[in-house]
């Protein structure tokens, strides 16, 4: 390869980020230069909510100082893609500037799923997901919102559920399926979250769908009408019902793309030199029996850029997903996930260890196959360490063997309650076999630690 070529990145999520970085790591000579019109530097984009809630400044998510971009020699363009023509390697800006590429990355994330309901371009109705949504949400709620209401049940429904609670601006939750989240939940995650949505005051309804967005004057919206009927007055409304790539710009032109833009395990599209990762990619085919075509989650993010990174510096490598894991918060409740743990499975098939604490905010889901080995684990208001249940995974630990070990996982300080404790106990009592059961440690026993 060519030291001096040209590699462009559109899109400076994470994806595309670490992409930079790694092939910076392996490669000093090659020139890089990252797209991005959403923002000119990197930034998490899970912290947005902190900066609608007054907890950070926007650049307080920004990773890395202004001055590292330069220092490592990856130039940052912000700007809008308009269009590329493929086979001159070059980029049209939508303010008419031109940008020439030997290889191209494309890694332009995710936009909020719009279905086509009527009245969803009134003043109030948005998304959330860019930069722009943010400024766009402090906009519409910054005064004369008495009510909100947020369709289509998802992390990221529930963070601007918790956005607009904080605010104090009462929130209505329309939610189709019969359980919150239930097509990634089994049913008593689904109803552990649903209770506590509700005890922070959250009117969430099941069920139930959107049918219409009522205008009222100006153009801004002044209620929703559901599919039963029911008329709810409100001045703002969060459309919440998934993502989807952000390929409009890319359709019509002899990229292949379905529902992202198609590639395989090296991140190759149908053009020569141009590659995709992160949320707008989509595989030939599933990179792993649990994993799904599309993958929008940070963390495979990551290691799509670190892959491409490693790609582009000439390394003979393949995507390897791994185990799988997400986390993430609903309000205060931290949530982990490693593994398979499906919304439903089949008892001749699988073996499920479920605990829920008295008071319904944490709880611990181990399934397991029939030989009794580990297949994923689901865990709330506490905190487990990812690399203990990678490797527990990985090496189809049993189930005793995970629950006995359970203490080294736990990555809660030492005078939090020892919920490891309980689970033990409770597993032994469902299963019974040779499980060992952990006592409480010196500290624990000292700060009065209890479940």
């Amino acid at each position: 390869m060519s030291s001096n070529r040209h590699v462009v990145i559109i899109g400076n999520g994470i994806a595309g980020i670490t992409c930079a970085r790694q092939l910076r790591k392996l490669d000093e000579k090659v020139q890089i230069t990252v797209i991005s019109g959403e923002s000119k530097y990197f930034f998490s984009r899970t912290a947005l909510m902190y900066v609608f809630m007054g907890h950070m400044k926007f650049e307080h998510t920004q990773p890395y100082e202004n001055w590292f971009w330069e220092k490592n020699r990856i130039e940052l363009k912000e700007a809008w893609v308009k269009s590329i023509d493929f086979s001159a390697k070059n980029l049209l800006f939508q303010s008419g500037e031109n940008l020439s590429y030997d290889d191209l990355v494309i890694a332009t994330g995710s936009k909020p799923n719009m279905f086509g309901w009527p009245g969803e371009d009134l003043q109030g109705v948005q998304g959330l997901y860019s930069k722009q949504d943010l400024e766009l949400m402090e906009e519409n709620t910054k005064s004369g919102v008495q009510r909100a209401v947020i369709v289509g049940g998802g992390l990221i429904g529930i963070e601007m559920a918790e956005m607009l609670a904080y605010k104090k601006i009462p929130v209505t939750f329309l939610v189709r399926e019969a359980g919150f989240w239930d097509n990634i939940l089994p049913k008593e995650e689904s109803e552990l979250v649903s209770r506590h949505m509700r005890e922070h005051h959250i009117d969430l309804r099941l069920n139930e769908e959107l049918a219409e967005i009522i205008s009222g004057p100006n153009a801004r919206v002044k209620a929703v009408r559901t599919k039963s009927g029911e008329e709810i007055p409100c001045q703002f409304v969060g459309l919440t019902a998934g993502v989807t790539p952000s390929i409009d710009f890319l359709r019509n032109t002899e990229l292949a793309v379905n529902r992202g833009v198609k590639v395989d395990l090296g991140f190759k599209t149908n053009i020569p030199n141009v590659f995709s990762i992160g949320d707008c990619a989509e595989f030939h085919e599933a990179p792993a029996p649990d994993r799904r075509p599309v993958e929008q989650v940070w963390y495979t993010g990551r290691m799509h850029g670190e892959t491409l990174g490693f790609i582009l510096a000439g390394e003979k490598v393949t995507y390897q997903p791994g185990v799988w894991y997400n986390s993430a918060k609903f309000l205060d409740i931290e949530y982990q996930t490693y593994g398979a743990v499906p919304a439903k499975w089949h008892a001749e098939n699988f073996q499920s260890f479920y605990w829920e604490h008295g008071g319904g905010k944490v709880a611990f889901r181990m399934l397991m196959d029939l030989e009794g080995k580990i297949v994923g684990v689901n865990n709330f208001g506490f905190r487990l360490r990812h690399e203990f249940f990678d490797q527990a995974i990985r090496g189809k630990w049993t189930g005793a063997k995970v629950i006995s070990k359970l203490n080294k996982a736990n990555f809660d300080p030492e005078f939090f309650a020892p919920y490891y404790i309980e689970i033990q106990k409770a597993f032994k009592s469902q299963f019974g076999g040779n499980v060992t059961v952990s006592k409480k440690t010196f500290i624990q026993k000292l700060f009065g630690a209890s479940v």
